[in-house]
């Protein structure tokens, strides 16, 4: 036996707190050993005289480790437990003390795992709409013109000619409510929109005025309506905060550039002087963006601020969610009270963080709910675009994502294959179709919500940012129906499977398929891929 191959930690996400009775526990093993896990459990304060035990089953499979879990209905919010481990008929245990080949159950109380307490407000509650959710991502400036009368003057790029950074299109929020039907024919239920919020560019990711709509894009009249009648159609909104940095035109750095250390706002931001130097950039800013400062989410004034801006939109707008840019540089303190704000208002609002990375320390049930999941398109681009990897090598992957987090967060995870920051995934995949829907079909099985890039459905190509962000071809006679409807089947299954959404899951592989069961009971759906990214839906109720 591998001994050091045995882990398991408690109050993590080995073990953890699904429901106010519902626990969920996982050992990790060595893949090469061939072990019986037992799990070997009671009340706390009886433990001494009273265990429970049942087997345990490997959920998790990755190149070097098996994950066993069990799920336990308990009646005592205080749990203890220890693991009973069998190899070739010889019993171990495995408690705080590490693996012996005895247990002294009367003294248990020593060194036996717990969950001290099931309090209710620690539990990581899942939203429970990202579980079949079908997201739309729009850049608002390429999506389309809506608003026929508004002053043009500012637009620089034909529609359909390819777009450099300082690019204006003209598209608009009128220009998403004329298109919402047409959004919702794709399978779609979500729509999350780019920075709507007034700016001098075009992605507005450097906000100058944090309380007003750009008028590039319309006006809180025109925004609320577009929330209303997506509503109206069983879609919901997801608005795009960016609260690590601003524009360095907001008024409270302005007044800082002319104030120096006078100014009440100096502390708003992280400046190595009296004043912020803008041809040295002696100020902490978004990566090395001189125009866009960091705010000092340490200050409690920024703090409120910001809150203050989430909370009037969320109360002002009636939106469903917030996605959090560059969310894992900001302060943990600020995200524990972002959370407390917003889930008082709307406790089923999702609070989704743009993280690149594993964000487990952000992901506990007092920050956010859950990220986009750029671990996830990774492993697509490895498997579909690079082939870097074999169908195993990608089963272990998917598992290993998996392993990460609690089961809540996988149910909540944001699941992409490409964004505005990222390439086109049609253009990564040398525009092969079978591997493009090859990769929908499975981020559609994998669980979570499932987020499309506008003109996904219609193969749109593109670069590094700003190629990404091209216009939308609306002329119909140059689309792929074919390829359309077949994506379109793909999102009616995520948006309407009950075990897609409900379901648990295994990911494998055999004979060079990838293959992704989701189930419940005796019910199953099962996703085959196989080496020339043909796939095949089985489904067995």
């Amino acid at each position: 036996m591998n001994i050091t191959a045995i882990f398991h930690e408690h109050e993590s996400n080995y073990s953890f707190a699904m429901e106010n009775n519902k626990i969920v526990i996982r050992l990790r093993v060595s893949k090469f050993d061939d072990l019986k896990v037992y799990l070997v459990y009671g009340k706390k304060y009886d433990y001494q005289n009273e265990q429970s035990e049942i087997e345990m089953h490997i959920k998790y499979e990755d190149e070097f480790f098996c994950y066993f879990e069990s799920t336990i209905d308990v009646e005592d919010k205080r749990f203890a437990y220890i693991f009973k481990i069998i190899e070739n008929g010889k019993t171990y245990y495995y408690s705080e003390d590490g693996l012996t080949e005895k247990y002294d159950f009367f003294n248990s109380f020593y060194n036996f795992f717990q969950i001290p307490y099931i309090n209710e407000i620690d539990i990581h509650k899942e939203v429970k709409w990202l579980k079949n959710a079908v997201f739309y991502q729009i850049f608002i400036d390429r999506f389309l013109i809506g608003d026929k009368e508004k002053d043009k003057s500012y637009i620089n790029l034909k529609w359909g000619d390819k777009p450099n950074p300082k690019s204006f299109a003209g598209g608009d929020l009128k220009g998403i409510i004329e298109k919402l039907e047409y959004i919702k024919s794709l399978g779609v239920n979500v729509i999350y929109l780019t920075p709507i919020f007034s700016s001098i560019s075009n992605h507005k990711y450097d906000i100058n005025d944090f309380f007003e709509v750009d008028k590039h894009f319309g006006s809180k009249k025109v925004l609320k309506e577009l929330v209303d009648k997506a509503h109206d159609l069983g879609i919901k909104i997801v608005l795009d905060a960016v609260f690590n940095h601003c524009s360095d035109q907001l008024m409270q750095f302005d007044d800082v550039k002319k104030n120096g250390l006078k100014s009440k706002y100096h502390n708003w931001f992280i400046i190595d002087g009296d004043y912020p130097d803008m041809e040295n950039v002696n100020y902490e800013t978004f990566a090395s963006v001189s125009y866009m400062p960091k705010f000092n989410t340490s200050n409690p004034e920024v703090s409120e601020f910001l809150l203050n801006v989430a909370k009037y939109w969320t109360n002002e707008i009636g939106i469903d969610g917030w996605r959090l840019d560059v969310s894992d540089e900001l302060s943990h303190d600020f995200w524990r009270q972002f959370r407390k704000e917003i889930k008082s208002i709307n406790e089923d609002i999702a609070i989704i963080g743009e993280s690149w990375h594993n964000s487990y320390p952000f992901l506990q049930g007092d920050q956010f709910d859950s990220i986009m999941n750029y671990a996830f398109t990774k492993s697509c681009l490895d498997y579909f675009a690079w082939g870097n990897i074999s169908a195993e090598d990608m089963s272990n992957k998917l598992n290993t994502i998996l392993i990460r987090n609690k089961t809540q967060v996988n149910n909540m995870m944001l699941n992409l294959l490409d964004s505005h920051d990222t390439l086109r995934f049609f253009t990564q995949v040398k525009k092969d179709r079978k591997k493009m829907l090859s990769a929908i079909a499975l981020m559609t099985f994998f669980p979570g919500a499932s987020m499309i890039y506008y003109g996904t459905e219609i193969k749109m190509e593109g670069g590094f940012d700003p190629d990404s962000r091209r216009t939308f071809n609306w002329n119909k006679d140059e689309w792929d129906i074919e390829f359309m409807d077949e994506l379109k089947k793909l999102l009616k299954i995520k948006a309407e499977n009950k075990l897609l959404k409900n379901g648990d899951i295994k990911i494998y592989s055999k004979d060079e398929c990838l293959i992704v069961e989701r189930y419940i009971d005796d019910s199953k759906i099962t996703l085959k891929i196989n080496e020339n990214f043909e796939i095949e839906i089985f489904n067995i109720m």
